[in-house]
């Protein structure tokens, strides 16, 4: 009896924890931003270099793949160009991946998740990211792909708020 209750309560314990996922935050630095994005401000001591590895390190630790990595300001300067730092990192989970785009081709447009790493001209640095609350609830999705939908959602607000606190 003893057994079975305690598997009740960590099965409870389990569906909590679950539950409690919804209430993942993103950091204080950050802010809804124009064109469905999410914006944050790195901490005042956090570098940009920081950053990225706290995202890399984060993005691990969730088992959320690093596939793709674009250096477009380097890109910019080999072309003759000036530009301040710009990179987009690529995230994934590539089952999840394959069951929203099973449910509609137009996830692909969303694939991989993006979080660009922008220097604005006065030289503060910011996460830029899309805004999926509004995305997952334009989508219709069931019920079982808004769970997986939310974990992506709460991965990549984790990981933007590692990279913008760097958080190692």
């Amino acid at each position: 009896m003893k057994n079975l209750l305690l598997s009740g309560l960590l099965l409870l314990g389990f569906s909590l924890n679950v539950q409690a996922q919804d209430l993942v935050e993103l950091a204080e630095t950050c802010e809804e931003a124009p064109m469905n994005m999410i914006k944050c401000k790195l901490a005042e001591d956090v570098s940009a270099d920081d950053a990225i590895d706290s995202m890399k390190l984060r993005a691990n630790m969730l088992n959320f793949k690093l596939v793709g990595h674009m250096p477009l300001s380097e890109q910019v300067e080999a072309m003759g160009g000036k530009s301040t730092r710009m990179e987009i990192f690529q995230f994934c989970d590539a089952m999840i991946a394959a069951q929203m785009v099973k449910f509609s081709l137009a996830f692909a447009g969303y694939l991989p998740c993006r979080i660009s790493v922008i220097e604005d001209k006065d030289g503060q640095v910011w996460l830029i990211t899309l805004n999926m609350d509004k995305t997952m609830s334009d989508a219709a999705l069931p019920k079982e792909l808004q769970g997986l939908g939310l974990q992506v959602r709460n991965n990549i607000y984790s990981i933007m708020t590692a990279g913008a606190e760097g958080d190692l």
